[in-house]
């Protein structure tokens, strides 16, 4: 299972204390047992000695047995359940959790007796300023990202007009129902309540995920709709369905904690470890739970001081927000991918990369037919997805295009990339018509606190470690003093140019016009090195007339930290310039200019209003614009992990087939109209 890490029994594991388990799933399950050794504790079987621990599983049907030999051995009982945000699909599907709660005083859906979590809200503080602002942030992402227990869920499926009453159904047998000694009449009273309060409202009655699937049966089914009571069963997002509710009913259902961070004040008909502080209308009140909290310290005492979330990608122990973007891009993923893809005219070589980054629930199919490709997609009801050069301006389909974290190497070598951008309203390079970049550039030009955060420390990460696009090697060697302008040379055909630089289009006219508007700087001039490498067109002939020095062969990330100033037509290193805090001057229109970062030069549409800061325009152009793929696990990843395989190397090499072909599309540089088509 990727990212599970060493085995916590394999040795080296002096320190951990024992903990005996007399479940199965303990043994099989290699992620819970790396969490549970991170946290301290060797599982392990036979009988508890002195001062070994015993590990159960909640209330679940086997916990007696652990319960029972704790019991006669005297061994302290820890209780283990999956954390609130657990995974993409449910644990039978199996999939890891990301999380765990460990309790030593009860469980935390049992007010029987108080568990940890409950002695944390009773006793702790829960005042700190950065803590209670993480939670407020953590509470906006999963509201924005649609994250939730099990959060393959469509945000696009459009719950009814709302003014509806949103009942939430639970499984049969299940342990937080058990617990609130609750049944199908308790449900149907819960069904009652809703509608006597909300005289004339539609009721919805929300499925859990697992009776949607066919695996556990709930309390409601269809006997229990009629004309006013409606049963949701398809993967709706909580978050959707609370906007339009007028009032949320529960028995102990995760929903009814997330119905408070999303504003509500549900109606709770069970105990939940949510119900008694202040936030719920409760029919089965706690008598011991008589303090009144916020939602963020609800929020922070559940979600960060309680839990044991983990890190898959570096395998270790983690705060919220890794676990909320690793989730964030696996849901992204399986939300834009589950219905499948055509990819039409894709090169063969492109055509596995692809398929890693949008064909791992739903293969992709390919087709070099247009019109055949279109009528697969209508028939099969798949997206119709194409290389952005390909497309048509004005047509209405999904465009591909290389990420700015590419890789370390070309693409022009066939080196695959990290990281794919999907644009359903335009690309990013073509600014005559609105691009998905565009539209989220206006959505983050005033950021959260959590999302500046984010993106300074992303920022911090791709500077401090060099990244670029390419990140190809090359030492910067030593530089004359003086105002150092950087002049980057771009591919000449690229569609970047073709459609981005209406007015300058050539290397060479670009050069001339910093020369000349900067007689007295330094002019560095790096040609492109997809034209290095003899792939594509952009040589300039005697270079040296407009610039002092030439730096052929040099990293850009390394080069970019030298210079004071960066003159581009439309490059990205234009972008990583800005990262840098270098000035920028741009005479064509990338994505990245005319909000006011730069110094524009090139026609602006009269559109780009928004002003972001350097933050907002990182988050979303690194964050939330392009998908990665992490080359070590194959899995949808944050931009986070991406940037720590660059630096640190943890690459996968190319294939033979690349190599080979790579060589011979050098021999064939020349005629690179017949290997580009």
């Amino acid at each position: 299972m990727p990212g599970n890490g060493p085995d916590p029994d394999a040795g080296g594991d002096s320190g951990l204390r024992r903990l005996c388990v007399y479940n199965g799933g303990f043994l099989t399950q290699p992620r819970l047992r790396r969490i549970l050794g991170l946290c301290g504790y060797r599982v392990t079987l036979g009988l508890p000695r002195p001062g070994d621990l015993v590990g159960v599983w909640g209330q679940s049907p086997t916990a007696h047995r652990g319960m029972a030999m704790a019991a006669r051995h005297g061994a302290g009982l820890v209780r283990i359940e999956d954390a609130l945000l657990r995974s993409l699909h449910p644990g039978r599907d199996g999939e890891p959790p990301l999380g765990l709660m460990i309790d030593h005083g009860g469980v935390h859906f049992d007010a029987a007796a108080p568990s940890d979590l409950e002695t944390l809200l009773a006793t702790h503080p829960l005042d700190d300023s950065a803590l209670l602002d993480r939670a407020r942030g953590a509470m906006a992402w999963m509201a924005e990202a649609h994250l939730t227990k099990y959060s393959a869920v469509e945000p696009a499926l459009r719950p009814p007009e709302p003014g509806y009453v949103l009942v939430i159904d639970q499984t049969r047998g299940d342990a937080s129902v058990s617990a609130s000694r609750a049944d199908r009449a308790r449900f149907l009273e819960m069904l009652v309540f809703a509608q006597v309060e909300h005289p004339g409202a539609r009721v919805l009655i929300k499925t859990h995920p697992e009776t949607a699937r066919g695996h556990r049966a709930g309390h409601f089914s269809d006997v229990d709709a009629n004309d006013r009571i409606t049963l949701l069963d398809r993967p709706h997002s909580p978050w959707s369905l609370f906007e339009g509710a007028v009032g949320v009913y529960t028995v102990s259902s995760q929903m009814g904690f997330e119905a408070i961070l999303a504003g509500h004040r549900p109606r709770v008909f069970g105990q939940p470890f949510y119900a008694g502080w202040g936030l719920t209308e409760d029919e089965d009140p706690v008598p011991r739970r008589n303090r009144i909290l916020t939602r963020a310290q609800l929020f922070a005492a559940a979600m960060i001081l309680y839990p044991k979330w983990y890190d898959p990608w570096r395998d270790t122990l983690c705060g919220i927000e890794t676990v909320l973007a690793t989730l964030d891009a696996r849901a992204r993923a399986w939300r834009e991918d589950r219905a499948g893809w055509v990819g039409v005219g894709m090169r063969l070589w492109k055509r596995k990369p692809l398929q890693g980054f949008f064909g791992a629930g739903t293969r992709m199919v390919f087709d070099n037919d247009r019109a055949r490709a279109q009528q697969r997609a209508d028939d099969s009801g798949r997206g119709l997805m194409i290389w952005a050069g390909k497309a048509d301006p004005a047509e209405r389909i999904t465009r591909i295009e290389d990420g700015f974290l590419r890789s370390r190497g070309l693409g022009a070598a066939l080196v695959p990339p990290l990281s794919l951008v999907c644009d359903d309203l335009g690309i990013y390079y073509d600014p005559s018509r609105p691009s998905r970049l565009e539209v989220l550039i206006n959505a983050l030009a005033h950021l959260r606190p959590d999302q500046r955060l984010r993106a300074r420390a992303l920022i911090e990460q791709l500077t401090r470690a060099g990244l670029s696009k390419y990140n190809l090697p090359g030492a910067v060697p030593p530089l004359p003093e003086g105002h150092r302008i950087l002049v980057c040379g771009q591919v000449e055909d690229d569609a970047s140019i073709l459609r981005g630089s209406p007015e300058v289009r050539t290397n060479r006219t670009l050069l001339e016009r910093a020369r000349a508007a900067n007689p007295g700087a330094l002019i560095l001039w790096k040609p492109h090195p997809d034209v290095e490498a003899g792939l594509r067109q952009g040589t300039v002939e005697h270079p040296e007339q407009w610039a002092d020095a030439v730096l052929a062969g040099v990293d850009m990330g390394a080069l970019l930290s030298c210079v004071d100033e960066v003159w581009t037509m439309t490059s990205l290193a234009g972008f990583e310039a800005l990262l840098r805090g270098c000035r920028v001057v741009t005479l064509g229109v990338p994505f990245y200019a005319g909000w006011g970062l730069t110094h524009d030069l090139g026609p602006v549409p009269a559109r780009r209003t928004a002003r972001p800061d350097i933050e907002g325009l990182v988050h979303a152009s690194l964050i939330a614009y392009p998908r990665y793929r992490d080359p070590v696990t194959g899995l949808p990843c944050p931009v986070e992990v991406v940037a720590e395989r660059l630096a640190c190397g943890h690459l996968p090499r190319r294939g033979p087939f690349n190599r080979s072909l790579s060589k011979l599309q050098g021999l064939l540089a020349s005629r690179a109209h017949l290997w580009r088509r």
